[in-house]
């Protein structure tokens, strides 16, 4: 069960921001001098530097608009039409609020971050060893927050010390390679310094450990190296060679400290929507962290499975209907293109498929918000799916199937599954966590970084890929690929396996292939051919240019900060 929870929100606002809430309350004064007193103290306010990950301008809700439009899901809408505006639709502008707010909860986390360890040292009395842990995870989460501000924006505003005063905030963008540099040796030494090992975590990933940050760099490498594509020149030696030895390096640390796939695909995630962790194997590697379902004074809860879910109907104000006769609400807004449906069915990955993309949907045979009685399959598909994750879900005897097969190849995400939730479950908000890096991600970056390092894939290479794919019931590689056949063979397992898991833009930016991946999928979603809501305003989505690799500068921090007087390339 989660393990670290959301205690101080309200406390560290007190500290780094002004609220509405706050003001309305009896005025008390916060200080660094005055709350590093205790280890417990020390300890909340680390566990508000955690929180800026859960907040509903990150994880909790606006970053799954924010990079969600790729070439394997779209906006689509239960019910609705598609939208028209902003990131995930590839249609925004410079005054985004989801932008803007992501852009500030990134420098709160770092502003916290800074506070944090420069008054640690004052904190006596800490056990052998926390306090190296604390300041370790500090290090790391500042490191973190910053690799997502140069993931979308590239050069970025850079400080290292806490903002004392509203004055004098003006700071010019730095040159991303040096922050690179500074992500990196934070990580590095973090791992080395002060993060306990998985094992030593018992492998819950609701918490910062070695793994975490060996994975996370790996991540940053393989980003870096991929650095010279938005920036229109030709590859550095690092970027074709050293950065991907990096990546591997750190990844294969990762699969020396006990991770192991879960048996089942399904099972990461049937884990993951019940409030659980690792009950099958050590996938997990590190989450953000949801708790409650929205009845209590404590708000921890998130959107996962709301925003991007299985659509079920609205039982929430039924407190009669539980269990399977509720699945939980979703709004489904994510939809695969026609691009992911075919991967499966073109490699034979009929389980990542039947799990991913929606075989079926939740019917009520007494009217609507009556309480599902069964559900519609696609055809074909009952009896698989049955075979495969069907004892683990609700059991509904009237399932059917429909009688015709379909001709919309664009269907809603399901890896994120509301049944597994506890009753009663709130409308909007959700307990599951959000998914930042499993094991999976690690031997792919393990096979990626080793194909392009060597000119080719390695042995190390194939064992990670085979590894992957017997999860997923499919064949080993063929032994003689090339290096390019081997490149376009990883970007297909990265797709099957980790669709709708946020990965998939940052991964066709750093390939250089997001604008060529995203146009090509223009007319075929204005053809409308196997894509229901393609010829509507979805085709727009797709119709992207080279701005869409960075992210808009806010005009709110152009606005007081006059030291940034360029937007990035278009914007």
């Amino acid at each position: 069960m989660k393990t670290l929870k959301i205690a101080i929100i309200t406390l560290l606002a007190g500290i780094t921001m002004a609220s509405c809430d706050f003001l309305e309350k009896e005025p008390t004064k916060l200080t660094p001098e005055n709350y590093f007193n205790t280890p417990e103290e020390a300890s909340s306010f680390l566990t508000g530097i955690y929180s800026v990950l859960s907040q509903p301008t990150f994880y909790g809700g606006d970053y799954m608009y924010l990079v969600a439009g790729d070439d394997l899901s779209h906006y689509g809408g239960s019910g609705r039409g598609p939208a028209s505006t902003g990131l995930i639709c590839n249609n925004a502008t410079t005054s985004d609020n989801a932008v803007t707010s992501f852009w500030y909860v990134l420098y709160a986390g770092i502003n916290r971050a800074n506070m944090f360890l420069e008054n640690i040292d004052q904190v006596e009395g800490f056990a052998t060893g926390v306090k190296e842990q604390y300041i370790a995870e500090a290090r790391f989460l500042r490191a973190f927050y910053y690799f997502n501000l140069v993931e979308c924006w590239g050069d970025v505003p850079f400080k290292t010390v806490s903002t004392q005063s509203v004055t004098n905030l003006n700071i010019a963008r730095t040159d991303k390679q040096v922050i690179y540099d500074f992500i990196i040796s934070e990580m590095a030494d973090a791992a080395d310094t002060g993060l306990k090992s998985a094992a030593d975590l018992a492998y819950k990933p609701g918490r910062i450990s070695q793994s975490t940050a060996w994975g996370m760099l790996a991540r940053v490498y393989l980003f870096r190296a991929g650095e010279h594509y938005r920036e229109k020149r030709n590859a550095t030696q690092a970027e074709t060679k050293d950065y991907f030895e990096k990546a591997s390096f750190y990844a294969q640390k990762v699969r020396a400290a006990g991770h192991k796939l879960a048996p089942h695909y399904w099972d990461y995630f049937i884990d993951l929507c019940s409030d659980k962790y690792n009950t099958t194997a050590n996938e997990s590697i590190w989450e953000a962290e949801f708790a409650g379902n929205n009845t209590s004074d404590t708000q921890a809860e998130g959107r996962i499975g709301n925003i991007i879910g299985l659509a079920g109907p609205d039982m929430s104000s039924k407190s009669d209907i539980v269990g399977s006769a509720d699945p939980g609400y979703a709004y489904a807004f994510i939809y695969s293109t026609p691009k992911l449906y075919n991967l499966y069915v073109n490699n034979g990955d009929t389980q990542r498929f039947n799990w991913s993309i929606a075989p079926f949907e939740y019917k009520e045979a007494g009217g609507k918000n009556t309480g599902v009685t069964h559900r519609e399959f696609e055809q074909g598909k009952l009896a698989e799916v049955m075979a495969q994750y069907g004892p683990q879900s609700y059991q509904y005897a009237g399932d059917i199937e429909k009688t015709t097969a379909t001709k919309n190849f664009s269907r809603m995400c399901a890896k994120y599954r509301r049944e597994y939730e506890a009753d009663k479950k709130d409308k909007n908000y959700t307990s599951i966590n959000f998914p930042i890096l499993r094991y999976a991600d690690v031997l792919l970056m393990i096979a990626e970084g080793e194909n392009e390092a060597n000119d080719g894939p390695t042995p190390l290479a194939y064992d990670c890929m085979k590894e992957v794919r017997k999860r997923a019931g499919l064949d080993e590689l063929q032994k003689d690929l090339s290096q390019t056949e081997f490149r376009q063979a990883v970007k297909d397992e990265r797709a099957m396996e980790l669709c709708f898991e946020y990965t998939r833009r940052f991964d066709l930016i750093r390939w250089g292939e997001y604008v060529k991946n995203m146009r090509a999928l223009v007319s075929e979603a204005q053809s409308g051919n196997n894509w229901t809501q393609g010829p509507t305003n979805v085709y727009t989505y797709f119709n992207i240019s080279d701005t869409y690799n960075y992210f808009p500068i806010p005009d709110a921090e152009m606005a007081v900060n006059s030291y940034i007087t360029q937007n990035n390339p278009n914007w």
